[in-house]
């Protein structure tokens, strides 16, 4: 079982300032259907989000969507998805104490932060927009107030193309790492059968988790920074970093993703 798993935004979608490759997303859609990969779309979006995504840039529909930050599972099956009702078992299972209205309730109020719209919460996430230049007395406070208390993560982010400053309060059980693991084991893949590929803060997860890691060639510097201290204290981590010039693709966005797929063997030969 090959996997090849992905973040969208300027991930394998080329949304941000650099230059895409003209065709890489065509390369990506019949690569992976060539080589009989299962396409899992592990990414902060939502479905409608998502098949936005799929409309306007042209990637194919995946096998499996983790969305929104990994909180929520879909199969894509004849044309229809399908909502995985065990990984929502399994969340409340893993993190008893969640309760996302309390986190709302304890976080009100704290200056340089503000709720994100309706449609970018659900039952596993509670969202935030974050002046990014008080990032530190915000999470400062928020740790105060919630750190360990609700069995949760707290994921900071930087969109760089919005400069927006974005804070994700999840069940420790459903992030973008547990819910690519859950997957895993349903389809009886190891750790480094998977190929994960990201570009962004809550990336950070997967990409230190034992898959095998891609980095695109515009991946956020911090990230970076914080991936190749992660493998210094970890030898036995495999992270890739594209760097361009393969096959004639530059490493940005889509083109990275290809370049990694490679690297591990995923496509072994050209279309």
């Amino acid at each position: 079982m090959k996997i090849l798993a992905t973040d969208l935004d300027r991930t394998l979608l080329p949304n941000g300032r650099w230059l895409p490759d003209p065709g890489a997303i065509e390369l990506f859609n019949k690569l992976t259907e060539k080589h009989d990969v299962l396409v899992v779309y592990v990414t902060g979006r939502n479905l409608k989000l998502t098949e936005n995504a799929i409309k306007e840039f042209g990637v194919r529909y995946p096998n499996i969507l983790c969305g929104d930050v990994g909180t929520s599972i879909r199969k894509y099956e004849n044309g229809e998805w399908k909502f995985d009702d065990g990984w929502v078992d399994h969340v409340k299972r893993e993190s008893p104490r969640w309760d996302a209205m309390a986190i709302r309730d304890a976080v009100t109020g704290i200056d340089g932060m503000r709720e994100q719209e309706s449609e970018h919460q659900n039952q596993f996430k509670q969202s935030y927009y974050v002046e990014h230049e008080k990032k530190d007395q915000v999470l400062k406070k928020v740790d105060e107030l919630v750190k360990g208390k609700f069995d949760e993560v707290i994921v900071y982010s930087f969109d760089s193309l919005d400069g927006k400053g974005l804070l994700d309060f999840l069940p420790a059980s459903a992030t973008k790492q547990t819910a690519l693991e859950y997957v895993a084991e349903e389809f009886g893949a190891a750790k480094k059968d998977v190929v994960f590929c990201g570009d962004s803060g809550n990336d950070i997860f997967p990409l230190t988790a034992g898959f095998c890691g891609v980095l695109v060639k515009n991946a956020d510097e911090q990230l970076v920074e914080n991936v190749k201290k992660a493998m210094n204290q970890n030898p036995e981590l495999k992270v890739y970093f594209a760097k361009g010039d393969f096959k004639g693709l530059k490493g940005y966005y889509t083109s990275g993703v290809i370049e990694g797929a490679y690297h591990y063997g995923v496509f072994d030969s050209d279309i």
